[in-house]
C-alpha cells in the first residue's frame, strides 16, 4: 500500500525553482544532454526526407525510448544536484536501470490518448465529416504555403459545435494522461516501481494534491511561454543569415536543451514531496524527507 504525502498548494512553486535551481547548478552539462536529444530527433526528420521507412522507424525507436531517455535526464539532474559531473553518456543511463519495460510502459496513456482522439473524431463527424476535415486542412496547408486567403465558405461547412466538442473532450484526456505521468517516471527510475503501478501512484497523488499541480502547471506556462518565443525569435534571426536549416537546429537544440533538464528537476522535486518517503525501498538509497513549505500529511493510497 502506497502513502502519498499532502502537500500546500504553494508545492507547486517550490517544484518549479527546484528545477530552475538545478539547471544552474550545471547548465552547460545538462544542456548538452537536451541538444543531444533534439539532435537525435533532428536526424530521424532528415533521414526519413530521405529514406521514409528507415526515417519512420528511427522516429518510432526515439518515440518508445523517450520515457527511458528522460529517466537518464533524471539520473543527470540527481548527480547535478549532488554536485556530480554530468557526461553525455547520462542521456542513456535508462537503459541500464533494469526498468525498460516499466518505463516504455509509461507511453500507454498517450497511446489511449491518440486512439480516443481518433474514435471520438470518427463517432462525432462520422468518415464523411472526417474526409471534410481532411480536405479543409489540405487546402489551409495549400493557401498557407502558397501565402493565399483560404476559402470561408469551405471553412463554414465543417460542424463547428461537434469539433468544439471534440477539442473539449480531448484537453480533458490529455489532463487525465498527464496527471498519470506526471511523476511516474521518476517513481520507476528511483523507486523501481512497475509501469502500472507508478502511473496509479502518479494518478492518486496527483489527485490528492491538485492544487499543488494547477499552480505549477500555469507557473511553467508563464516561464515557457517567453522562453518559446524568445527562442523562436532567435532562430528566425538566425535563419535570415545563415539559412533555415540552421535557424532550425538552434531552435531545437537551445529548447530540449534548457526545457528538458528544468523538466527533470521540477518532476524529480515533485516526486520526492508526493512520493519520496518510497524512494530506497526498491534502490537501497535512503530516503531523503520531502521538502514542503510545512509538514505534509499522508494517506494510503
Amino acid at each position: 500500500m502506497s502513502m502519498i504525502n499532502k502537500v500546500p498548494a504553494s508545492a507547486g512553486a517550490q517544484w518549479l525553482l527546484d528545477g530552475l535551481a538545478t539547471l544552474r547548478q550545471a547548465p552547460l552539462q545538462l544542456g548538452m544532454l537536451g541538444a543531444l536529444w533534439a539532435l537525435l530527433s533532428l536526424l530521424a526528420t532528415q533521414l526519413m526526407l530521405l529514406a521514409t521507412v528507415p526515417g519512420l522507424f528511427l522516429q518510432l525507436l526515439l518515440g518508445l525510448a523517450s520515457p527511458v531517455l528522460f529517466a537518464g535526464v533524471l539520473g543527470a539532474v540527481r548527480k547535478a544536484a549532488a554536485a556530480q559531473p554530468v557526461r553525455l553518456g547520462d542521456l542513456f543511463g535508462g537503459f541500464r536501470t533494469g526498468h525498460v519495460p516499466s518505463l516504455v510502459a509509461t507511453l500507454l496513456p498517450q497511446v489511449m490518448l491518440a486512439l480516443f482522439a481518433g474514435l471520438l473524431l470518427m463517432a462525432l463527424l462520422g468518415s464523411e465529416g472526417v474526409q471534410q476535415l481532411q480536405t479543409v486542412i489540405a487546402h489551409l496547408e495549400e493557401q498557407a504555403a502558397s501565402g493565399g486567403q483560404p476559402d470561408p465558405a469551405l471553412v463554414a461547412q465543417l460542424p463547428a459545435g461537434r469539433l468544439l466538442l471534440w477539442l473539449l473532450l480531448l484537453i480533458v484526456g490529455a489532463l487525465v494522461a498527464s496527471l498519470l505521468v506526471f511523476v511516474a517516471v521518476p517513481d520507476v527510475t528511483f523507486a523501481g516501481r512497475k509501469g502500472g503501478e507508478a502511473m496509479s501512484n502518479s494518478l492518486r497523488a496527483c489527485l490528492h494534491n491538485l492544487p499543488a499541480v494547477v499552480v505549477f502547471y500555469l507557473l511553467l506556462f508563464i516561464v515557457l511561454v517567453p522562453l518559446m518565443v524568445i527562442v523562436q525569435l532567435l532562430g528566425l534571426a538566425v535563419s535570415m543569415v545563415a539559412g533555415q536549416g540552421l535557424g532550425v537546429l538552434l531552435t531545437n537544440v537551445l529548447l530540449m536543451g534548457v526545457m528538458l533538464p528544468l523538466l527533470g528537476g521540477c518532476v524529480t522535486s515533485a516526486w520526492r514531496q508526493l512520493l519520496g518517503h518510497a524512494q530506497g525501498s526498491a534502490t537501497g538509497e535512503s530516503a531523503a524527507p520531502p521538502p514542503p513549505p510545512s509538514s505534509p500529511g499522508t494517506f494510503a493510497a
